[in-house]
């Protein structure tokens, strides 16, 4: 049932917190370490026609982290994306969010799983035809059942917190530049305040200066705010400025996964390529808190650098 004006709290605040939409900590399994998962996939496979692209899959998202997921291109990155929300069908293994088996959960349950959650979709896939306020008040208008004047003020605030204008809250995506489409697509993902973000190649197709500028607008949110960052992308700053963890994808399955420290240390040709290529050397050198690891050869320069 709709949440309605009148079950805000006596402040006033409305956030998807305190209106009931996320819950508590009880809800994530523990991993070895102790750490609270909140989506744990195991032995995942996916397949398209004859063609399998995921094949035993398995990952774990920790709260309260950054995890950047990364791949060459076509290896499967956005289809685990997808999968994970619902919109991709899996053959085999498990995919829990909260504690939840949502491809077997109830409409009930997965409903209660959804208002947990925000997407940031690659190109922001805002809608044409509506402004930036009406994209960001989509999610309230389908989960929530409140007032047009509450829902401006909320959609407001959005706006404020990714950095926005207020003067872009009545333009339209055709209007705004490309990473204004970033900004207003993450307020929209942050409409109901939810505990986990997703985010597919967020920096991409932005300068330098803004991918960093929005990268530095992540790690803020996810401090403020609590959240848990899902983010597929490609940008080597973004991985070795503002991620905690990173999941590499090869093979149809995660090769390796762990702080940065981790990458640059494991012996697989393609993420040598990757981590110690000439662009992440530059990289490295630019952050001095960055321990690069033993020199590696030639060959390891020569692969790809940005697949």
């Amino acid at each position: 049932m709709p949440l309605s004006d009148t079950d805000l709290p006596p402040d006033g605040h409305a956030n998807g917190r305190n209106l009931g939409l996320v819950g508590g900590e009880s809800d994530a399994a523990l991993d070895a370490a102790g750490h609270d998962v909140i989506i744990r996939a195991r032995n995942v496979s996916v397949s398209f026609g004859t063609k399998k692209v995921l094949d035993g899959l398995s990952l774990d998202v920790r709260r309260g982290e950054i995890l950047g997921f990364v791949g060459g291109s076509g290896q499967g990155k956005s289809v685990l994306l997808r999968t994970i929300l619902g919109l991709n069908q899996k053959q085999e293994g498990t995919i829990e969010i909260f504690g939840t088996d949502y491809e077997r959960a109830s409409d009930k349950e997965r409903l209660a799983v959804e208002q947990r959650w925000g997407v940031l979709f690659q190109h922001g896939a805002l809608f044409s035809s509506l402004s930036v306020l009406e994209n960001i008040q989509v999610p309230m208008r389908e989960y929530l059942d409140l007032s047009p004047g509450l829902m401006d003020d909320l959609a407001r605030l959005k706006i404020d917190l990714v950095g926005l204008p207020q003067d872009a809250a009545h333009k339209f995506p055709s209007e705004l530049s490309g990473g204004m489409i970033k900004r207003a697509a993450l307020a929209r993902a942050l409409s109901l305040d939810p505990d986990i973000v997703f985010l597919d190649e967020p920096t991409s197709g932005l300068d330098p200066i803004g991918a960093s500028e929005f990268d530095e607008l992540i790690m803020t949110l996810r401090d403020t705010l609590g959240l848990t960052v899902y983010m597929v992308t490609h940008d080597l700053d973004s991985l070795f400025q503002a991620c905690d963890r990173i999941a590499v994808l090869g093979n149809k399955k995660v090769l390796v996964e762990g702080p940065l420290d981790a990458m640059l240390a494991f012996d697989d040709p393609w993420v040598k390529s990757y981590f110690h290529g000439k662009r992440a050397r530059t990289i490295v050198a630019d952050r001095p808190s960055i321990d690069p690891a033993p020199s590696q050869t030639d060959d390891a320069d020569s692969g790809k650098e940005n697949a």
